[in-house]
């Protein structure tokens, strides 16, 4: 893969993983970093271009597509669950 290929690429991953953090719902959010973490991983051994670009374009859609989800989820946003408010130790 080309140096500017790889950089292409971690800048499309860095920026999946960068908006996917602003899921307000914590099941999407763990999911969605999840999901993204194994697509790059069980892809990192592609070499032809051809497909490179293809998983690319694709990698770009969803990364469309987690901002809208995200931006929807701001609206409809609900209480945390209990997993997400740790308890401050009493003393």
């Amino acid at each position: 893969m080309a140096a500017s290929s790889r950089a292409q690429v971690l800048d499309l991953y860095r920026a999946m993983l960068r908006e996917s953090k602003h899921f307000s719902a914590y099941n999407y959010r763990t999911y969605a970093i999840r999901r993204i973490r194994d697509a790059f991983r069980e892809n990192k051994n592609v070499k032809d271009p051809v497909q490179i670009q293809a998983l690319m374009n694709k990698a770009r859609r969803d990364l469309g597509i987690i901002r809208r989800q995200v931006h929807i989820g701001q609206i409809y946003s609900t209480d945390k669950l209990i997993i997400e408010n740790p308890e401050k130790p009493r003393t």
